[in-house]
């Protein structure tokens, strides 16, 4: 076996079981990364400089195709759903055999990187992948260690991504040929038959949200967070496509990061050393950070082109609409560095409502915070997740059900502890559609949503007036800087009046079936934030 690159001493890949691989590339820089991506007819270099790559049959996650391994470690302990599928031991190692088997002969790359930003917390990840831009997305998406660290790291966990190794599931057990398997006592995650990275960095969050809540008692939050100049931190949280990294990327507050972090008692941690953001539609004017972070050292992911073939396409749906950048944080200017803030002062729930009932901004009590958390309603936004081609309504529990191994009610009772405890005040912001369901009603606009979350930031909505909601008893401001006051409460922009109510109506009816199965766990205060269901007249 060949090693190139700068690998720490006595490295080698054969205590893995890859000893067959032809070569090992160990901790390249991005340029060689881009390099070889080029050299192997995998990518593009586009006009921006970044580098430009396709996911290949898949462009976004294979929930159903991720499992966890059952074992004595995890029997007990993960919450067994439709997300944490459990897989037999001996069948993970028949699959990491032949994974093995197949890159006998074949070029491999190593990235050597950790995760999390407070010292205290940091896990070594060693990722193995087949393709050059698959590493380079784990050094983008990790935090890199410094040249020094390089020489002495010892990993904690490992990632092996094979995209070209497609399963057997009469063999290995799988659903269909493609997989993500996470094993917790062997510390190693495997992916095979999918190039599509979200996979990578998902996998190494799905195994922070067991460690860190269980053995850390730290709260794990699929959130985005950022830092006024007067060192208030905010976080966001919310399913991909409802706005997490566009509206933590605030020229005037200083990113954490803007996907995956950790609350302590005395912070708030970015577990990432880079930005996964979505890039369908975009321009400089709507998301100017985002726009000039696409350079080089980013990787543009199943995008369209114009017609000479290097510039972005960003309004091109045609692979999908998850089209996709990677970048370090530094490709951001004003960023925290580390990438660390206090406790909270305001947390937002980022809703994308396709029905158009829930209002722009509300204010939560928090037994409705709580409720609201545990619900985690939004609708999965097109392309995000295999086979979704426009938004769907779905309630996703902490506001990220497909990455906790743990129950969610876990994660709830540390969130609630946690806003006792820090004061923090708690929005929900709706930034999908008003003055009708998807179809009909239009997207808000981007602008109100940020003038929105700007007057919450700063406080100027603690002396307005508030109406309730009269379906989720929500607390909707009567006037916000910079926002017309007509579509504040959501009623008011439909022209069919009673078309609303039983549009919202209908919702209520969904919030309270979802939530039948978290009652158990749910105290007075808590269920006294269910929505108010009325009786329908035949």
């Amino acid at each position: 076996m060949n090693h190139i690159g700068k690998k720490p001493a006595n490295a080698d890949l054969d205590y893995l079981g890859l000893k067959n691989v032809a070569t090992a590339y160990w901790n390249l820089h991005p340029a060689e990364l881009v390099e070889e991506t080029i050299m192997l007819g995998q990518g593009v270099l586009t006009s921006s400089g970044a580098i430009a790559v396709d996911t290949g049959e898949f462009t976004g996650r294979s929930p159903k195709d991720k499992f966890i391994v059952k074992d004595a470690v995890t029997e007990n302990t993960v919450w067994w759903s439709n997300f944490n599928v459990p897989f037999d031991s001996d069948k993970f190692d028949r699959v990491f055999e032949r994974m093995s088997a197949y890159l006998t002969g074949r070029e491999v790359y190593v990235r050597d990187a950790y995760v999390c930003a407070d010292p205290r917390y940091r896990m070594n990840v060693r990722v193995v992948t087949e393709f050059p831009w698959s590493n380079m997305f784990a050094y983008n998406m990790f935090l890199r260690p410094s040249a020094e660290e390089l020489e002495t790291i010892q990993p904690d966990w490992h990632v092996i991504c094979v995209p070209g190794f497609h399963a057997d599931p009469a063999i290995d057990g799988t659903r269909q040929h493609n997989f993500a398997i996470i094993n917790f006592s062997k510390k190693m995650a495997i992916i095979g038959g999918t190039g599509y990275t979200g996979e990578i960095k998902k996998g190494i969050f799905t195994v922070l949200n067991y460690v860190l809540p269980q053995d850390k008692g730290v709260l794990s939050m699929h959130c985005s967070a950022n830092v006024g100049v007067h060192g208030d931190t905010a976080v966001f949280f919310g399913l991909s496509g409802t706005g997490k990294t566009t509206l933590s990327s605030d020229p005037n507050r200083r990113l954490i990061g803007d996907d995956e972090h950790g609350w302590t008692n005395d912070s708030v941690f970015n577990f990432e050393g880079g930005c996964y953001a979505k890039t369908i539609d975009l321009t400089r004017d709507k998301e100017p950070q985002i726009f000039d972070a696409i350079k080089f050292g980013a990787i543009l992911e199943n995008i369209g082109f114009e017609d000479d073939g290097v510039t972005p396409d960003y309004t091109d749906k045609d692979k999908t609409e998850n089209t996709r950048v990677s970048y370090p944080l530094h490709h951001i200017d004003n960023i925290m560095e580390p990438s660390m803030g206090g406790i909270p002062k305001n947390i937002f729930f980022l809703t994308c409502d396709a029905s158009g009932v829930l209002p722009p901004i509300s204010k939560l009590t928090k037994g409705q915070a709580m409720y609201q958390f545990i619900s985690g309603y939004t609708a999965k936004v097109a392309g995000t997740e295999a086979g979704v081609t426009e938004p769907t309504t779905t309630f996703s529990a902490c506001f990220g059900a497909p990455f906790l191994p743990l129950h969610p009610t876990k994660y709830a009772e540390m969130m609630g502890k946690k806003i006792d405890e820090s004061g923090a005040q708690v929005w929900m912001i709706n930034t999908g559609w008003s003055g009708g369901a998807y179809g009909v009603g239009e997207r808000i606009k981007l602008r109100f949503t940020r003038a929105m979350i700007t007057a919450a930031l700063e406080g100027k909505l603690d002396k307005v007036s508030y109406e309730t909601h009269e379906v989720f008893g929500l607390a909707m401001p009567t006037e916000c800087p910079d926002v017309p006051a007509e579509i504040l409460n959501p009623r008011n922009t439909w022209s069919d009046k009673a078309a609303y109510d039983a549009k919202a109506n209908d919702l209520a009816e969904k919030f309270v079936s979802n939530f039948d199965k978290f009652k158990e766990y749910a105290n007075e205060e808590i269920m006294a934030a269910s929505p108010k269901v009325r009786n329908k007249v035949s």
